[in-house]
């Protein structure tokens, strides 16, 4: 795992995870902008099979409102990408950008306050879905 991001692993099916991602970040008051399929977009574009994987952007508005006010330019980070992947033991891994990362890009006590609550509703989010292993 990286130190910019917070990992979940799943003894879970991909299909199954993925609409659990969607209710965890909804619980937390987060909702999906956007959303990749990895896996397609690679097949329809280089013609390559890869496993499953989405990145969802997710969006608490209230969250990006207030950091878009302290720091515009912090709009090239927004959203929070949620990455949902396969694993190649066949469990799911839940991936999110850590806020953290965001808030060491600009020292700003708001940024700072943002991407602590940011965190602190990730953090939950990913505990929902009742990891095997937490990173």
């Amino acid at each position: 795992m990286s130190d910019y991001t917070m990992t979940v692993t799943l003894d879970r099916a991909y299909d199954d995870v993925v609409p659990l991602v969607r209710d965890a970040l909804a619980e937390q008051g987060f909702g999906v902008l956007t959303e990749i399929d990895v896996r397609a977009t690679l097949k329809a574009k280089l013609d390559v099979d890869v496993p499953a994987q989405v990145i969802l952007g997710a969006c608490r508005p209230q969250l990006a409102h207030q950091a878009l006010e302290a720091t515009p330019s912090l709009g090239a980070l927004l959203p929070c990408n949620v990455v949902v992947r396969t694993e190649p033991d066949g469990r799911t891994a839940v991936e999110v950008i850590d806020p953290e990362a965001m808030a060491r890009l600009e020292d700003s006590p708001v940024i700072r306050e943002v991407a602590d609550e940011a965190r602190t509703r990730l953090r939950a989010a990913l505990d929902a879905l009742e990891p095997v292993e937490v990173a």
